[in-house]
């Protein structure tokens, strides 16, 4: 396979941050049928299509494949009035209009109208098109492509196939340095058309098991008894087999990211006063439950 394999391993030290984004990194950890996709992915230089419930690690692992790798990260999210050229380059035809205005006026110095002659000066470059550029392969993450519209993933086929685009306004055209490794994640809010599907590799993002959840939450919050660990999953997992049970907005089941920030509040509290919460009426509800209809039905039910 490609020199680049990905183990698995995103372990950093506790509190480690980002260089870049001052973010924390935390552990991720994906299971034997993940990493087997992702190294698929790298060695056929085909994107990586991920679906899988909001909140299951989908877009998380772009992060902790740069990271494992040494890799730089450039990540586009995707917006429901995001264009496919967006994430090439964008050009400032109004910000070139004005200064050939200034210039005629000669209301700026000779150094700024030269500027103006040279047409790629007004090149802003997107997330596809610095990775293509990038002196280093760099991973790409394309979040939330089915926010689009149905036009977008079509409008990207020969970019994702090719590595290559044209920038209109200039005639030059950018081919990829190295072939980025490209993550796309979609909660399927819409179906995305065969051609772009046969462009890419897929695979569907479980949600943890109750041991997988242990790991997840135990490799956020070390210190954590064993006893407050199992005893909150436990409560967790019985509201999401409640909620799998429910109908409208009282069947969105809680994610494993709203699993870690309730746990992050409990551990607030002396670990006696959170055994004695979970047992009682679901504590910190806001945190688990987003809507009107589910307060109602799981509130009542704990009561």
């Amino acid at each position: 396979m490609s020199n680049l394999v990905y183990k698995g391993n995103c372990q950093p030290a506790h509190d480690e941050k980002d260089p870049l984004t001052e973010q924390v990194i935390y552990p991720y950890l994906p299971d034997a049928a993940l990493v087997e996709a992702v190294n698929l992915a790298i060695f056929l230089k085909r994107p990586l299509l991920l679906k899988g419930e909001p909140g299951c690690g989908k877009t998380r692992l772009a992060g902790a494949v740069a990271y494992e790798l040494g890799l730089p990260l450039k990540a586009w999210y995707i917006k429901s009035i995001s264009r496919a050229r967006d994430g090439l380059y964008t050009y400032d035809a109004v910000g070139r209009l004005r200064d050939a205005q200034l210039a005629a006026s000669r209301a700026i110095g000779v150094e700024r109208a030269h500027h103006i002659s040279d047409p790629t000066a007004y090149v802003r470059w997107g997330p596809m098109g610095e990775a293509f550029l990038s002196q280093k392969r760099t991973v790409l993450l394309i979040d939330e492509i089915d926010k689009a519209d149905i036009d977008f993933p079509n409008d990207l086929l020969l970019e994702l196939d090719e590595r290559r685009f044209k920038v209109e306004e200039t005639g030059e055209e950018i081919r990829a340095t190295h072939s980025p490794i490209v993550f796309i994640t979609s909660n399927d809010e819409k179906d995305l058309p065969d051609a772009f599907l046969r462009r890419c590799v897929f695979h569907h993002v479980e949600f943890p098991n109750d041991d997988q959840l242990l790991r997840i939450v135990k490799s956020r919050f070390p210190q954590a008894s064993s006893q407050i660990l199992t005893k909150t999953i436990e409560r967790f997992l019985a509201l999401r087999t409640e909620m799998s049970q429910g109908s409208g907005a009282a069947n969105k089941k809680v994610t494993t990211s709203e699993l870690l920030d309730w746990f992050n509040v409990l551990q607030n509290y002396p670990d006696d006063e959170i055994l004695s919460k979970l047992e009682g009426k679901l504590p910190f509800a806001g945190v688990l439950l987003k809507s009107w209809e589910a307060h109602q039905r799981y509130l009542k039910q704990s009561n």
